[in-house]
């Protein structure tokens, strides 16, 4: 009571004394140089490559490294798990005073306690650790590496940015190595149109270095230095030589009046050419065209989101096409305005038409939506049956699929078994 009168006497008394204390508060704001502070911003960008150039030093080389692994390996406690070495933590501790300071942040309780798991003997893996390590550095590494396309200093990267960064890493895939000079610009486009499709949902033109580390874009795309890397890991991975070849191939078989761009006939022959007209149209409603015809980026956008579209950002943009009223939500009136499109192509193709009330039942049971008559784009998400709808109001082989899957799975079991009586 005493303390509280005397400090309460102290700030209605004399305002004056307390103002004292502000000037104890550190600076916690500075305001970016303007662009015609050109002094500032040198001198900005001076101290950021410093500071860059001391983490980088911070971090463990591979001399290091090598002597982290002969420490481990000779403080290993025994016995062993098969070919496994283990290491506990009275070792582990002394391994961390041997290794040098640059190594001291790895090894804490903390971090054992991390990797360890059902060793009765209360050890942990030796391998495990030095992974973890290598993990570690490697993404201190390649945050600093990315740190330094990041023009602004504000932790993200912009298109122009993060295409530079792919550019001048290149030569440096030798995945990449077959790739014409000519072709260098569209490849760039079409990797760097994933990280931005994915990362930057709502379309600010920038995204965090910490996203682009937190994805597995950015390992997918490293893959590429693997001299061995499998055929099928190159037609599954977005950023390989073939794949890019293939999306950009697709984009110049598409345009038929050979003008760099897509008319909506154009892009109706995408796939197996059997999309509806009407989401044709929300298509070239909804997403940027310059006089009526898609660019190259626009069409990466729309194949990125066909191709993945049990992914969130893929669900987000076919919602918005489906989204015609612009409620936030699909109702009755939504789905019957798609399927009907669905109902005249069976039609054309000779097909026995189909109940839309059928439909409409069978969407709602799978996707359970909180409210029985709307689905939201989080409902459709959460069902994970997002894929199937939205393959069953945008296009006839997709609903055909879905329609006839029983007869499908039935055949397949047949010919799996008459290739087993063979």
């Amino acid at each position: 009571m005493d303390l509280f009168t005397k400090y309460y006497s102290e700030w209605k008394g004399g305002r004056k004394n307390t103002n004292e204390f502000y000037k104890t508060i550190p600076r916690f704001y500075y305001r970016l140089p303007a662009e015609d502070e050109v002094l500032l911003q040198k001198l900005r960008e001076e101290s950021r490559a410093v500071f860059l150039q001391r983490k980088s030093r911070e971090l463990l080389d591979n001399e290091e490294l090598q002597n982290l692994w002969f420490l481990l390996d000779k403080h290993q406690t025994p016995p062993m798990i098969g070919e496994e070495a283990m290491i506990n933590y009275e070792n582990f501790l002394k391994v961390g005073e041997k290794a040098g300071p640059k190594c001291k942040q790895f090894f804490t309780a903390k971090v054992f306690a991390k990797l360890l798991h059902t060793d009765s003997y209360g050890r942990i893996s030796i391998m495990q650790f030095f992974n973890y390590v290598m993990r570690k550095v490697w993404l201190h590494q390649t945050r600093i590496g990315l740190s330094l396309y990041d023009v602004a200093g504000q932790g993200y990267l912009r298109e122009s940015d993060l295409e530079n960064y792919i550019l001048e890493l290149i030569p440096t895939l030798p995945q990449l190595d077959g790739l014409e000079k000519s072709f260098y610009s569209f490849y760039v486009c079409t990797a760097v149109r994933k990280f931005f499709f994915f990362l930057d949902p709502l379309r600010t033109g920038k995204i965090k270095i910490q996203d682009i580390l937190a994805c597995s874009f950015l390992d997918d795309l490293l893959e590429l230095r693997d001299e061995e890397l499998s055929k099928e890991s190159q037609e599954t991975n977005w950023f390989s030589a073939p794949s890019a070849l293939r999306v950009y191939g697709q984009y110049l078989n598409l345009d038929k009046d050979h003008n760099g761009m897509l008319s909506k006939e154009e892009l109706s022959r995408y796939g197996t050419a059997t999309m509806t007209n009407v989401f044709l149209d929300r298509v070239f409603q909804e997403c940027l065209t310059y006089d009526g015809e898609m660019d190259y980026k626009t069409y990466l956008d729309f194949v990125l989101a066909l191709e993945n579209r049990k992914e969130p950002a893929a669900l987000q943009y076919i919602f918005k096409l489906l989204d015609i009223e612009n409620k936030g939500y699909l109702n009755v009136f939504s789905l019957n305005y798609f399927f009907r499109a669905i109902q005249e192509l069976m039609k054309i193709h000779g097909q026995d038409p189909v109940s839309f009330q059928d439909v409409k039942d069978e969407i709602f049971d799978m996707v359970k939506p909180k409210d029985p008559l709307k689905i939201s784009l989080q409902d459709l998400i959460n069902s994970n049956q997002g894929d199937t709808v939205t393959t069953i109001l945008i296009d006839l082989n997709g609903f055909w699929t879905y329609e006839n899957r029983e007869a499908l799975v039935a055949n397949d079991n047949e010919n799996s078994s008459d290739l087993d009586d063979t």
